[in-house]
């Protein structure tokens, strides 16, 4: 087990824990500003909506790569490979390795190709994959177990400033400005792409830096033994594999040069099957697998239990969820009907949308402070203002124009309200929140203008506190499986690279449009309801109880 003088040594180092947040906010940052260098890529390069949005498949691909490759090994290995090496020595190898990502975009942009950029940002996610893995642990492990909560939500609460400033930050590097004309854009060459790598890399290294050499953070090395799981091994690694066949075919087809138009929309409509062929690999997989191992449970470790393995479903849903609505949000502004903003315009509405998602998690944290009831309650309306006001002033401070954005405070009086009501027990929020998601999609598919723009915004309010939610469900009873489970539910983040291409490919057919492709997030929220409602009586069955309270973020 870890050190217990390394634990001792840390019970009060808000250094070392300082030290520590810095990584929540690479995730933060980096993920948010996707949603700027989206369109950016998308008219620099003439791709389409779905070829924009590999910019994320590759980017949550490497989550899910990397966190199976951890599990292999720890398969393999018969130990834990994290643990093994300790969570500091992971973190800073995470930190490394996304360096050399910011190297590969770098050389990739200097070499003026789209595919290679992917590839360096696939490598900048690999790494956030190892940090993440040793991150959170990590943060309860720096002091009293009382306490590690509380510290693990300030990584939320910092992830969360890294994906609203994220989009400002990133488009003021690629724009020099929030107000670019499209001849401006158009004119534009990846230069600036290289100096924000450059930047970044260089930031990778200096925290790398700061977590090797500092002395009072804990090695956070122990020798728990893994847990043997055969039958979800080979599940997990088929599933992979169809994936690579599925999406190799897909890229295969781009490859193709034709003016026939006949032919392209049967290449379109083959390429749309194998998309949702990808979607079906993964749901199948997980629902096959929850069915053999209700009848034998030997060999499927943590996926013998109905609420992980319908968990991991709820994760890879709300990542691809909380991600499709915002990355598709450029395109949807850039239509007349919406504004008609350029891409150096849309940076206020994807920071306000990653900044709802802070605003939900600073809400989310209240409890942890223990408020008297009345304060409570008036804490849930006032802290979301601030926070509200927070991302407004990271804009007017950018020089962006917020005028457009303060009527959004009324969807933020509905989140208040829908916190009050679920008083903070899991399954209750998860339930409530994904109702409201579902009702905001559908609210901007029927309007159009600010009215539809504010309830796509609103999905980030709604997504906010999911993730704390259902990893809670989904490991509660596992007992000495759930760091296991914890690892199923990480590999999950694969979500974000899936469900964003079948939305961006909805976009890219003339009988559907960017603005009805917004069914995929409605579906989405509507089997998290399913869960949060479903999830009850499967942990009711099990004597668990599913109302205790919970209050961190992703």
């Amino acid at each position: 087990m870890a050190d217990a003088q390394d634990i001792k040594s840390t019970s009060s180092n808000s250094g070392a824990l300082s030290t520590l947040v810095t990584v929540f906010f690479f995730w933060g940052f980096i993920a948010a500003g996707n949603g700027v260098f989206i369109p950016f890529c998308k008219h620099y390069f003439h791709l389409d909506q779905f070829q924009s949005q590999l910019i994320d498949f590759a980017f949550y691909l490497a989550y899910y790569l990397g966190a199976l490759l951890l599990y292999f090994m720890a398969s393999v290995l018969g130990k834990d490979v994290v643990s093994r090496w300790g969570f500091k020595n992971s973190i800073v190898y995470g930190l490394l390795f996304s360096a050399v990502g910011a190297v590969m975009m770098i050389a990739a942009v200097n070499a003026n190709t789209f595919p290679g950029m992917l590839v360096g940002l696939f490598a900048v996610a690999l790494g956030f994959s190892l940090q993440q893995t040793a991150a959170n642990p990590f943060a309860a492990l720096l002091g009293s177990p009382e306490t590690g909560a509380q510290r693990i939500t300030l990584g939320g609460g910092i992830n969360s400033f890294g994906t609203a400033i994220g989009p400002i930050v990133v488009a003021l590097a690629l724009f020099g400005a929030t107000k670019a004309n499209a001849d401006q854009i158009n004119s534009l060459g990846l230069g600036k792409v290289s100096t924000l790598y450059a930047c970044v890399g260089a930031l990778f290294v200096i925290a790398a830096a700061l977590f090797f050499f500092s002395k009072k953070l804990p090695s956070g090395k122990n020798d728990d033994v893994a847990e043997k799981s055969p039958k979800a091994l080979t599940a997990l690694l088929v599933m992979t594999a169809l994936l690579i066949l599925i999406f190799g075919a897909v890229f295969k087809s781009y490859t193709i040069e034709t003016t026939d138009k006949t032919l392209l929309d049967e290449i379109e409509m083959n390429r749309m099957k194998l998309l949702l062929g990808g979607l079906v690999v993964v749901v199948g997989t997980l629902l096959v697998s929850l069915m053999s191992a209700k009848k034998n449970a030997v060999g499927w470790g943590a996926m013998k239990y109905p609420q992980l393995v319908l968990g991991m479903l709820a994760i890879f849903t709300y990542v691809g969820v909380e991600v499709t609505i915002q990355s598709n949000m450029g395109a949807l502004l850039e239509q007349p009907a919406f504004g008609g903003y350029t891409s150096a315009q849309i940076a206020p509405f994807i920071s306000m949308y990653w900044g709802s998602l802070m605003i939900g998690r600073w809400t989310g944290s209240i409890k942890i402070f223990e408020p008297s009831k009345p304060l409570n309650t008036l804490l849930l309306f006032l802290v979301p203002l601030v926070a509200f006001g927070v991302v407004l002033l990271v804009n007017s401070v950018a020089q962006n124009d917020v005028s457009n954005l303060y009527g959004y405070v009324v969807c933020i009086f509905i989140q208040g309200a829908a916190f009050y009501i679920s008083k903070d027990k899991p399954a209750r929020t998860l339930m409530i929140f994904s109702l409201l998601g579902m009702g905001c999609m559908l609210a901007g598919i029927a309007t159009t203008g600010i009215t539809s723009t504010y309830a796509f915004l609103s999905g980030g309010l709604f997504c906010s506190i999911m993730w704390p939610c259902i990893f809670a469900l989904a490991i509660a009873g596992l007992g000495k499986l759930t760091a296991q489970g914890s690892a199923f539910l990480i590999m999950m983040i694969l979500g974000g690279a899936i469900i964003p291409p079948i939305q961006g490919k909805l976009a890219d057919m003339p009988f559907i449009g960017i603005h009805q492709s917004y069914w995929v997030p409605v579906i989405g929220f509507a089997y998290l309801a399913w869960y949060g409602f479903g999830v009850r009586r499967m942990l009711q069955k099990q004597g668990i109880d599913y109302d205790a309270s919970t209050g961190a973020g992703h």
